[in-house]
């Protein structure tokens, strides 16, 4: 039986609490109402994910019938007129924050999410201070910490779904599910394992969509504060330029306040001995790959060569297609780049900082064969906001720091990496095709974002239907193009 499909091109006419509304055959109620500027209350409903009707909070009343309807799963119709809220709707809505509150811990002012949790927000709208039910936290369990990336505290989670279907059909890794029944039903790992003994390559796409605080990125910004209080360690940083406009975002300052060589400033205010340009690694780390790629393509062998923004790819690549493992890049990341490049008096203990926007970047993923790392030394990696917090707790007022130039490294900087790069498309479900000029060597080269892609491009790079000399992986999916869901696969699309 074939599947009714929306004519977007065809108009529906309804009613939104007394608001004339006309939408595209196919809309959501959801999207209707906002279109209306009405505000209707969602905790499971996500721009980047399916369909959803779990939390139930979204439920209106049509045509004045007994049953409600969920307005994130419902399509509008003809002439329907629609209650978004009356006595009944926000007596419901009222219980089931008051529910939710009752299995919620009672620390939101040391909660990870605290100002930023979507239940919170709820509760406040609601002016809900307190649950009227039985809160027993007898049996709460306690923070996990997985691979010092990732803090999974499922005392907080809300059963909302969005962290699984993110796993399991933006990025198809599948390393967590739900399980069990009734009061038992929660999120979970295979056999209840650590994440880091499963498929999970620490993406972070899951802490991305939780609404509340029950799985976010590892805060590493203590380490930081122990290395930097150590008179005896070498503590390093490094940042791109680029990321001042993400400062300026988080400070609430306007833009262009936080310049790079204000960032260098309040670096060193902090007690960082030196503060590089993550470009310069960064070129030093592409040359090397460069290289590499050079020597394979005159040696015919291994081709594509893949490379990875972040050790997670690594860890799917050797996961997931163990065949490939050997067409995976050898050379350095950027942070270990720098590290090799760094060259201390008296050979001291160094502790390298990066700086990232993103918390996969937090993943350590050591391959096998690897040695032990020697304790001597150590890598963090701090996102923006964990950045901005320790300005805070250092009493740095960024906004009033004079510039200062980057530290250069000793003896002579790597040249600049320069590559003539042609942009053969615009990117379509996640993928973008290059070619890039090494040397007098045209190379086609594949830029692949989030793991649904990267499983397509190894499809075809097994069947032998892949003529790219070089594939990079991007754990995130494009966060600048909206994801749509398509009814009848129940896929998820990077568009």
């Amino acid at each position: 039986m074939s599947q009714y499909k929306p004519d977007p091109d065809k108009s529906v006419n309804l009613t939104i609490d007394g608001v004339p509304v006309t939408v595209p055959e196919g809309t959501r109620i959801l999207e209707a109402a906002r279109k209306a500027n009405v505000r209707i209350p969602t905790l499971c409903d996500h721009p980047g994910l399916c369909k959803r009707g779990v939390c139930r909070l979204c439920v209106v009343e049509c045509d004045g019938r007994g049953k409600l309807l969920a307005a994130c799963a419902n399509d509008v119709w003809e002439g329907v007129n629609i209650v978004t809220n009356n006595l009944r709707i926000l007596s419901i809505r009222k219980m089931i924050i008051e529910l939710l509150l009752a299995n919620h811990p009672q620390e939101c002012l040391s909660c990870i999410r605290s100002k930023n949790c979507e239940l919170q927000t709820l509760a406040a709208h609601f002016c809900i201070t307190a649950s009227p039910f039985r809160h027993d936290a007898a049996d709460r369990r306690p923070p996990v910490t997985e691979s010092d990336t990732l803090v999974r505290d499922m005392g907080k989670c809300v059963k909302c779904g969005r962290c699984v279907e993110a796993c399991q059909e933006v990025q198809t890794i599948r390393s967590i599910n739900s399980g069990y029944r009734s009061i038992h039903y929660g999120i979970s790992a295979p056999y209840n394992q650590a994440l880091a003994e499963g498929p999970c390559v620490f993406c972070g796409q899951c802490a991305a969509v939780c609404p509340v605080g029950a799985i976010y990125g590892y805060d590493q910004s203590a380490e930081a504060w122990m290395a930097l209080n150590d008179t005896e360690r070498h503590v390093v940083i490094q940042i791109a330029p680029s990321l001042s406009a993400a400062f300026n975002n988080a400070l609430g300052l306007p833009a262009g306040t936080v310049s790079p060589g204000v960032l260098v400033s309040a670096l060193k205010r902090l007690g960082f001995d030196r503060v590089f340009n993550s470009e310069t690694s960064v070129n030093a780390a592409m040359a090397q790959e460069n290289g590499e790629l050079l020597n394979r393509i005159k040696e015919k062998s291994k081709l594509p060569m893949i490379s990875a923004c972040s050790a997670g790819g690594i860890k799917f690549i050797e996961d997931s297609f163990p065949d490939f493992a050997g067409h995976l890049s050898p050379c350095n990341s950027p942070q270990q780049m720098l590290r090799t490049l760094i060259k201390t008096a008296d050979s001291a203990p160094i502790t390298v900082v990066s700086v990232s926007a993103c918390i996969a970047q937090k993943f350590k993923y050591r391959r096998s064969g690897e040695n032990s790392p020697d304790c001597h030394d150590a890598n963090l990696t701090l996102t923006v906001d964990e950045l901005v917090q320790m300005f805070k707790q250092g009493g740095v007022d960024v906004s009033g720091l004079p510039e200062t130039a980057f530290d250069v490294l000793p003896g002579e900087a790597p040249a600049e990496y320069k590559t003539n790069f042609t942009n053969l498309g615009d990117i379509q479900k996640g993928i973008q095709e290059s070619e890039i000029n090494l040397h007098g060597t045209k190379v086609k080269m594949l830029t692949v974002y989030g793991f649904v892609n990267v499983r397509t491009i190894m499809d075809s790079i097994r069947g032998g239907e892949c003529d790219a000399s070089l594939v990079r992986i991007m754990s995130c999916p494009r966060t600048d193009s909206q994801q749509a869901c398509k009814n009848s696969g129940r896929t998820i699309q990077n568009l």
